[in-house]
């Protein structure tokens, strides 16, 4: 298995799990994050990015990975308290075993409605 994949893997795993200190690990200090919501640049926006979704999240089930000595594609499907179905799919850069850039996708429509119903 390729260091990107190994290392988007284990970040995958370790937010899965609700452990973001770990998940962390993995992240870059000056990581930069292009996401529906625009632009994140460091960790630290990173971590605060992350962690409304990981207070919602249920389950996670791991649809694909892929991955070569620098990039790697993860896609998912996750159950939150707000939706039944989040797919989500992240496209990561790796240095050093770090994630430095993440390309993470998902549809914000369904949250947006669910919030909106409430």
């Amino acid at each position: 298995m390729s260091l990107a994949l190994r290392t988007a893997l284990a970040y995958h795993e370790s937010w899965k799990a609700g452990d973001l200190d770990r998940a962390m690990t993995y992240i870059a200090g000056d990581i930069v994050c292009d996401a529906p919501a625009g632009r994140l640049t460091g960790a630290g926006a990173y971590r605060d990015f992350l962690t409304p979704y990981l207070r919602m999240l249920k389950s996670v089930t791991l649809l694909a990975a892929f991955g070569d000595d620098e990039k790697a594609l993860i896609m998912y499907d996750s159950a939150t308290t707000l939706v039944a179905s989040a797919p989500g799919a992240e496209c990561v850069t790796v240095r050093d075993g770090t994630i430095v850039y993440s390309r993470f996708l998902f549809d914000r429509a369904p949250f947006i409605a669910a919030r909106a119903a409430q």
